[in-house]
């Protein structure tokens, strides 16, 4: 079922889904007020550019193939009724333009917009349709993504699995079912008996309010620990299991390897090195930049004090204290076991 479908679910039984294109507009699972509430955004074709790069700068939508996907169907819905428009070209540039000073780090975003950009430029005459058409094309494609990379990735678990994850990668994160957390689904649906550790995630809290919240939703085990816990949970296991793997997702990869993800990844990795844990990094063929030579060459996104002087609106810290608030950190190859595509498994 194509992206632009409007029979395509957003929150069923089997499906759970971050936006949807339909003859309404689009929406957007708001992803700031879960776990408490399932609140949608909806945008029309004459707010949606504004409206959905806000909402990717205040992380109402983020994950990296979920950004992607939502600055592509936001310029879907503000074009697709605008046929024979002379001016469309030039606001599609304008649309372009500012989707693109949304966030720098995810690179999908940057990938989707190419392929916009390039179909908008080689368009004989409707470019309108060319368009639309780019822009469904990278939807579907991050779907089938996922479903590949979690046949990929379930050959590398074993029934009794624990997995340790940091952030979220599920249904929300992406266009389809996820990246790390879809090799877990596609694990369990063969029968395998998979448990997830989800490390908070400080300071947004996206492993314990999404991941969290995304596991139990879907009939997941999961443990929920602060990130300062990985280590001892490492050595030690929780409650009698030993933690076996640790599967991640990111927002860039480079040439060499290095990859960067949110915050906090790469002390759980050198923990899991310390500890002889494999650990694997999964992300879609877009996730990779050819154009990247390593880890020092990605943009790395600073955000507000505020995300760290407050917890969800309680200050927790002096309204003056100086912050520091990179929103990622950069992986070394050497401490990543092998990284898993829609192309197969890559081992260091």
């Amino acid at each position: 079922m194509s992206a632009l479908d409007p029979r395509r679910p957003l929150v069923t039984a089997a499906a759970l889904r971050p936006f949807r294109l339909d003859d309404a507009g689009l929406r957007l699972l708001d992803q700031r007020a879960l776990p408490q509430e399932e609140r949608w955004l909806r945008f029309r074709a004459d707010d949606v550019i504004e409206g959905v790069a806000v909402a990717i700068e205040q992380l109402a939508v983020r994950g990296a193939p979920a950004i992607g996907g939502a600055a592509a169907l936001a310029i879907a819905c503000a074009v697709r009724d605008r046929g024979g428009d002379p001016d469309v070209v030039e606001f599609l540039r304008a649309a372009d333009a500012r989707l693109r000073r949304t966030r720098p780090t995810a690179v999908n975003l940057f990938v989707a917009l190419d392929a916009i950009a390039r179909a908008r430029d080689s368009a004989a005459d409707d470019v309108v349709g060319a368009v639309v058409d780019a822009a469904a094309a990278y939807v579907d494609d991050d779907e089938a993504a996922c479903a590949a990379m979690g046949d990929a990735g379930t050959d590398l678990l074993s029934d009794g699995d624990v997995v340790v994850t940091i952030c979220h990668t599920g249904a929300l994160a992406t266009c389809g079912q996820g990246t790390a957390l879809g090799v877990v689904k596609s694990a369990r649906r063969q029968g395998k008996d998979i448990a997830v550790v989800a490390l908070e995630t400080r300071p947004l809290l996206q492993g314990a309010r999404l991941t969290a919240w995304e596991c139990l939703r879907e009939g997941i085990p999961v443990t929920l620990i602060t990130d300062g816990m990985a280590s001892f949970a490492l050595a030690r296991g929780i409650k009698g299991r030993r933690i076996t793997r640790a599967f991640v997702g990111a927002d860039r990869v480079a040439e060499n390897g290095d990859t960067a993800n949110k915050i906090g990844t790469c002390n759980l990795a050198v923990a899991c090195s310390a500890f002889g844990v494999p650990f694997h990094v999964v992300a879609p063929r877009s996730t990779f930049d050819d154009g990247c030579v390593d880890g020092d060459a990605i943009p790395i996104e600073e955000r507000a004090a505020d995300e760290v002087r407050a917890i969800r609106g309680t200050v927790t810290a002096p309204a003056d204290v100086p912050v520091w608030n990179p929103s990622f950190d950069v992986t070394p190859a050497r401490l990543i076991t092998s990284w898993i595509s829609e192309r197969g498994v890559v081992v260091r």
